[in-house]
């Protein structure tokens, strides 16, 4: 257990460190781990990426804290329809990854560093077949692509499958906003919003269709309602590969947008070999309860020691420099 409190910084925390390998390899990693905060409005999750700086893991710190100390907004509705991740694995791994879900949404993982383009097409093909002709695909190419060869690979998906949109195909505003001009797809802005100085500020209208809303990322799920807001775009809301704690947050999220007309990205606790809740969020026929799971299996799932005093320094830092910490 970590002591996260300090003289004039309101309630004590409790926090713990956990650490969950993969069943497949995702975002460049084979293990998750993080920080679970307990304060009196229950858990929240401190778990920012290990390429992002202490800076930009201040809003992911403030999100922790939003669960812990403030809770959730009140919800609008009492489950949200998710999607079905789908790593970059091949096709036949991809076909019993849908089966399985009971979603009929998924989201594919397209773009993986070193595979060819065949290995995309096959994979959305694959489920294409395991969600028939009525279900939902979209693709992620987390940034991957240029603009002419976003443009080529979106048209052979599109020609095969039929998207429902796809998220982040280029990396920066001007190629987005480029791209969306050439093709008749919807494009979903993700990391040119959650990287940003300021998601408020940031002029998506010409560049994308939807906005994708990550709760850690954005400061909390207060704080992304209010970028929501600001953008005035339809919004799909998306996880950061946390525990079902985190998970929790993006279906407050979720449950609080006044519309939500996309199955959001939340059912990633699938991917995990394990979950800290017992009741983990996994989706029952393609949708999550607006529930706030019990991280009860901490013990079994605690940190090693190097790991530990790795987030134990990290979030020390961070909560220094969001003034948390005397």
């Amino acid at each position: 257990m970590i002591s996260a409190s300090g003289p004039g910084t309101g309630p004590a925390l409790e926090a713990h460190v956990y650490r969950v390998p993969l069943r497949t390899r995702f975002r460049g990693i084979d293990v998750r781990d993080g920080v679970l905060v307990r304060g009196p409005a229950g858990w929240g999750e401190f778990s920012p990426f290990w390429d992002y700086d202490d800076a930009e893991s201040c809003r992911w710190w403030a999100a922790a804290r939003e669960a812990a100390v403030e809770g959730f907004p009140a919800p609008l509705r009492s489950s949200v329809p998710v999607n079905v991740t789908v790593p970059a694995v091949g096709p036949e791994r991809a076909h019993e990854i849908v089966t399985s879900s009971g979603c009929r949404t998924a989201k594919v993982k397209v773009a993986d560093p070193g595979r060819p383009a065949a290995d995309d097409l096959a994979r959305v093909e694959a489920v294409r077949d395991a969600l028939g002709a009525d279900g939902a695909i979209r693709v992620d190419a987390n940034g991957a692509w240029d603009v002419d060869t976003a443009v080529a690979r979106i048209r052979e998906l599109d020609r095969a499958v039929g998207l429902e949109y796809v998220e982040q195909p280029c990396p920066t505003l001007p190629e987005l906003a480029a791209l969306r001009r050439r093709i008749e797809v919807r494009i979903a802005a993700d990391e040119v919003l959650r990287r940003s100085a300021d998601p408020l500020r940031v002029q998506l209208a010409d560049a994308c269709d939807v906005v994708v809303l990550k709760a850690q990322p954005l400061g909390g799920v207060r704080a992304a309602l209010r970028v929501a807001e600001a953008h005035g775009l339809p919004c799909v809301v998306s996880s950061a590969l946390e525990s079902s704690v985190g998970i929790g947050a993006g279906v407050a999220l979720a449950a609080a947008l006044p519309e939500l007309p996309f199955a959001c990205g939340l059912a990633t606790v699938a991917l995990f070999t394990g979950d800290v809740s017992s009741a983990p969020l996994l989706p029952v026929d393609g949708a999550l309860p607006v529930t706030r799971p019990e991280p009860d299996r901490l013990a079994e799932l605690a940190a090693d020691p190097e790991t530990d005093a790795r987030w134990r320094a990290r979030m020390a830092r961070v909560r220094a420099m969001t003034g948390t910490t005397p």
